[in-house]
C-alpha cells in the first residue's frame, strides 16, 4: 500500500506510520526549568545530529489547546535543557511524566523523580539517568506548518555514570536505554558485532 503523505493522509495517521516504522527511537527525557519549577517530559522524536559541533534534535509539539508544551516554552524562554537517557528501572516514572500537568506543577515532585543540580548553568539531571546531555538551543526549524517544532540543541557538557563506562581507555559505554516502538516501549536486545570489512 502506498500512502501519499501530502494529499490524503491525516496527521495522526502519518504519526502512526512513522512512529511504527522508524524504530527503535531512543527516548529523550527532557528536563527544563522556569521560575523554580522543574519540568520533566519524554520525547521519542530524538536523534543525534553531529559530533562537531556536538548537537542533537528533539521535536516538541503543542498542547491540545494549541499552546506550546512546557518543554518548548521553557526552552524558548531560557534557551537551555538537560536531556537524560532512560533505563528500564525508570520506565514507569518516565511514562508517568508524559502526563500533562499545569505549568506550575513539577513532574519531579508529583511523580517523585529525584534530580541532581550539579551544573548551575543548566537544568538539573535525573539522578538515576546513566547519561545526560546539557544542551543549549541552537535553532528552531520551521517545517512550513503543523504543530511540531524540531529544535536543534548544542550539547555543551555530558554526564556519563561511571558504572556504564566499561572501558576507560577506549571510552566504551554500555547501558540499556528504553526505546519507543509505535505505542509500546522496548529495550535493546542482544548486541551483534559488525562483520569485518575486508
Amino acid at each position: 500500500m502506498l500512502f501519499d503523505l501530502n494529499e490524503d493522509t491525516k496527521v495522526n495517521e502519518i504519526y502512526k506510520l512513522m512512529a511504527q516504522t522508524i524504530i527503535p527511537r531512543p527516548i529523550a527525557w527532557v528536563v527544563t526549568e522556569d521560575e523554580g519549577v522543574v519540568n520533566i517530559a519524554p520525547f521519542s522524536y530524538f536523534i543525534g545530529l553531529s559530533s562537531e559541533p556536538a548537537s542533537v534534535l528533539i521535536s516538541v509539539g503543542h498542547k491540545p489547546d494549541g499552546t506550546p508544551k512546557d518543554t518548548l516554552a521553557n526552552i524558548r524562554k531560557h534557551q537551555k535543557c538537560t536531556i537524560c537517557m532512560v533505563e528500564e528501572k525508570d520506565l514507569e516514572k518516565m511514562h508517568l511524566s508524559s502526563k500533562g500537568l499545569v505549568h506550575e506543577e513539577s513532574e519531579a515532585k508529583v511523580f517523585n523523580i529525584e534530580t541532581i543540580q550539579e551544573n548551575t548553568d543548566f537544568p538539573p539531571r535525573i539522578a538515576t539517568a546513566p547519561v545526560a546531555y546539557y544542551c543549549e538551543l541552537n535553532q528552531e526549524i520551521d517545517l512550513g506548518g503543523g504543530s511540531t517544532i524540531p529544535l536543534i540543541l548544542n550539547v555543551h557538557k555530558m554526564f556519563v555514570n561511571d558504572e556504564v563506562i566499561t572501558d576507560q581507555e577506549r571510552l566504551t559505554i554500555a547501558f540499556n536505554p528504553v526505546a519507543r516502538i509505535g505505542k509500546s516501549y522496548a529495550f535493546l536486545g542482544d548486541e551483534i558485532e559488525a562483520p569485518m570489512i575486508p
